[in-house]
């Protein structure tokens, strides 16, 4: 069989094969933002659900994305990366379409898995297959290009989706898009790459580790999905699921830490700068992630915001999170990362406390400032992290450590979302009770926000049923409100937590002068685990 890649694309073949790439990562990425936005119109579509149901759709698409990681690289040394790449898109399009006919919660909830499990085959493939074009010496600007592409789907999905939805009045021509999106891609690197050899390079594939990976995931998100909808565990469905869980998975852990290629390496969390730095990581990315979908539900459901309104809210996040990229790869050289990482924490622990002091509905049109500030701070998070958590690790562990982080940090964000709309679930009836103590005494329906404006109101010849339903109303608002910036203070004082305990991983600093080999490692590392981001 001849060499991989004998000959590499050149011209407009290669301009044609960087778009078809970029087309179908950002088309992955798209998806997990840009159906943030239309979640209350699929619930109002599908059955009358509930919206909380309809995250369902959401986390288990992040959860299958992250499973499709480590199957990607598997079937890629068996059968050739873009042969699976052009697969996992075939694949990707008929589970779209089946997305777009879906006229259950069930049926949008399958289809929703499928196209995460195969759009996860190919975040590592499109990288893979990108590096392999570019010389040596623009492997550094193709990552760095790459690095943008990967951090804009979800600031820019937002709006496209809430366009889609208000402006078009019809959420399924997202996924008709994606339907067409998909062949186009499979279309153009078909022709691109056809006939190309491949090395054959079969490794073992850890199947029992990835089942019960699986099962360890998928139980503990179906737990957080259905726990407020079905009492816990007092439905006996989920009683089922904790035994699994509890069984599972300290099977896991015993399995992979005697599996000489595991589909997640846990032996790297014996080392202390990796373990701080994947804490740090995960938990970031579980707070960050599940506060902007609540936020930009919330917007929707207690402010009235049109999806389009709510995904513009936090456009200004791309603004300052794309050019610090750039400027913390620079930064990392010459300062010691844990310095970075706890600044970067406590902006974070800043920019989340001032949301959360956002109390009062009129104020969210102030948003602005906070979400661009926070948009600095999600740009500067991701590589003062990937270098810590690299740091003392060579050869093949940068790429394991990699693979494991960003299938953690991207099943951390699905459950991130549902312990997030458990916070706001649990904190609501708190707030109503608090509010009615307040204003109307023992008697909440007798709910009166200006003392005596109700009667006002009935002496105006308002009905007496109105005035009450307009004040219950106006005291679930709040409620609501109060809620949510429950979950933004709670964050932020977690992110104090992660400022100091970064200071105990040891001090790492990268060289002023690295190797093209080192460096293209590092942010080929990088690119990886900003995936999703």
């Amino acid at each position: 069989m001849p060499a991989m890649f004998p000959k590499r694309l050149r011209g407009w073949h290669f301009i044609l094969f960087n778009i078809a790439l970029g087309l179908g990562h950002i088309l992955v990425m798209f998806n997990a933002g840009s159906y943030v936005a239309l979640l209350p119109h699929v619930a109002g579509d599908l059955e009358g659900v509930l919206p909380s149901f309809m995250t369902w759709a959401q986390t288990d698409f992040m959860i299958a994305l992250a499973l499709g990681l480590p199957v990607g690289r598997a079937l890629a040394h068996r059968f050739g990366n873009y042969r699976v790449f052009i697969g996992a898109f075939l694949v990707y399009a008929v589970a779209s379409y089946l997305g777009a006919i879906s006229q259950t919660h069930w049926q949008f909830l399958n289809a929703r898995i499928i196209q995460g499990f195969s759009g996860g085959l190919t975040l590592f493939l499109s990288q893979d297959m990108m590096l392999r074009e570019y010389p040596d010496r623009l492997k550094s600007l193709g990552l760095a290009l790459w690095g943008l592409i990967t951090i804009t789907p979800f600031t820019i999905g937002l709006p496209v989706g809430g366009w889609l939805a208000d402006d078009l009045g019809w959420w399924r021509y997202l996924f008709y898009t994606d339907v067409v999106v998909s062949l186009v891609v499979v279309g153009l690197l078909g022709a691109l790459l056809y006939g190309r050899g491949f090395r054959r390079q079969p490794i073992r594939f850890d199947v029992v580790g990835f089942f019960l990976l699986a099962i360890v995931l998928g139980s503990m998100q179906t737990l957080l999905n259905m726990g407020n909808d079905f009492d816990w565990f007092d439905y006996p469905f989920l009683r089922g699921v904790l035994i699994v869980l509890i069984v599972a998975l300290p099977c896991f852990i015993i399995w992979e830490l005697g599996e000489r290629h595991p589909v997640l390496d846990l032996r790297l969390f014996a080392d202390r700068n990796f373990t701080i730095g994947v804490i740090c990581l995960v938990v970031g990315f579980f707070s960050i992630q599940g506060l902007l979908t609540l936020l930009i539900i919330q917007l929707q459901l207690l402010m009235g915001y049109s999806s389009l309104l709510a995904g513009m809210a936090l456009l200004p996040m791309v603004l300052l999170a794309a050019p610090m990229i750039v400027v913390m790869h620079e930064l990392c050289k010459r300062t010691d990362v844990r310095m970075l990482a706890s600044l970067n924490f406590l902006g974070f622990a800043l920019t989340l406390y001032w949301i959360g002091l956002y109390d009062d509905p009129h104020s969210f049109d102030q948003i602005f400032w906070p979400i661009l500030l926070e948009g600095f701070f999600l740009g500067s998070f991701f590589t003062p992290m990937t270098v810590l958590i690299l740091h003392r690790l060579s050869g093949v562990q940068v790429i394991r450590a990699a693979e494991t982080t960003n299938i953690l940090r991207i099943a951390a964000g699905a459950l991130g979302i549902t312990y997030q709309e458990i916070v706001h679930f649990r904190r609501l009836p708190f707030h109503q009770l608090h509010l009615a103590n307040h204003f109307g005494g023992r008697q909440f329906a007798s709910f009166d926000v200006l003392g005596g404006f109700s009667g006002k109101l009935e002496g105006a010849g308002l009905e007496s049923a109105m005035v009450n339903g307009k004040l219950l109303a106006l005291v679930r608002q709040y409620a609501g409100i109060l809620a949510m910036s429950d979950a933004f203070l709670l964050a932020s004082y977690m992110f104090v937590g992660l400022a100091a305990l970064v200071w105990l991983a040891y001090p790492t600093q990268l060289p002023w002068f690295q190797s093209q080999e080192e460096e293209s490692l590092e942010m080929e590392a990088e690119a990886l685990m900003e995936e999703q981001a």
